[in-house]
């Protein structure tokens, strides 16, 4: 079971191995924002949820916190954070306190796909460019309904594959996309009402993200000159996705309302 979460939780953060997983904190130190746009997150919901003053809202897979924190700091609501790198988790509790949201943020390091299981009542749910951790998107979409309310939100932070592509023309390999049409169905299958979709800003610079990645893992490579091909094989997986979010898949963020 700790080998098969190990597996998801590196692919979650484009890894090819577990034997990164150590290693993640340091490559990714330069690196605030995790995946999703936490700007665009607290938009959905400032423009959807009618009453924020009592709203909880439960963060999956928080990373350093970016999204929660955002969200605090604008919206005054409560956000509970999870993650199961316990270097996120603190660095999340740091900052949460630089922009002295720490009575409304709370983080904690845990397996997600426990916490689906244990936590409950919430007004939404996000789950922000995770992958599979929870499995395939049907198990993901219905581990992550258990968590809200009727009438609660689910925020999802994921990509499809245009219908003229194939998905072997997509670079990364360690996640199947689904075109816009299969996710459209599977959320009507589920009950989920589609409130908005926001396609990813084209204009993000990767590069910039993707050179920090690259310098930290030269500096790793000089201390550890053995796992070299590890770390390169990270570096490479970071622009496979990048090109991949560029050319062949289309970012989205969706917000759901579970009406059924």
């Amino acid at each position: 079971m700790k080998q098969e979460i190990e597996e998801k939780l590196a692919r979650s953060l484009t890894a090819e191995t577990t034997g990164l997983i150590p290693f993640l904190p340091y490559l990714l130190q330069d690196l605030w924002e995790l995946g999703s746009n936490p700007g665009e997150i607290t938009r959905l919901l400032k423009e959807h949820l009618s009453a924020l003053q009592h709203t909880k809202i439960l963060d999956l897979a928080c990373g350093k916190g970016a999204v929660s924190i955002k969200i605090a700091n604008e919206l005054g609501v409560s956000v509970y954070g999870f993650d199961l790198i316990t270097e996120f988790i603190d660095y999340a509790g740091q900052k949460a306190k630089e922009y002295a949201v720490e009575s409304l943020c709370h983080f904690a390091v845990g397996d997600i796909n426990e916490v689906v299981n244990n936590e409950s009542g919430y007004d939404c749910v996000i789950f922000g460019a995770v992958g599979n951790v929870l499995g395939n998107p049907q198990e993901t979409l219905e581990k992550l309904m258990k968590t809200i309310k009727y009438n609660g939100f689910i925020i999802i932070d994921d990509a499809y594959v245009p219908d003229e592509l194939a998905n072997n023309e997509v670079k990364y390999k360690n996640y199947e996309y689904l075109t816009r049409e299969q996710w459209i169905n599977l959320f009507k299958k589920l009950g989920l009402g589609l409130v908005e979709e926001a396609i990813a800003d084209d204009d993000y610079d990767f590069d910039s993200d993707n050179r920090a990645i690259a310098m930290r893992a030269d500096e790793l490579t000089v201390s550890y000159p053995e796992k070299q091909e590890l770390f390169d094989g990270y570096v490479q997986s970071q622009l496979n996705e990048s090109d991949d979010l560029t050319d062949n898949i289309v970012g989205v963020t969706w917000m759901l309302q579970k009406i059924q």
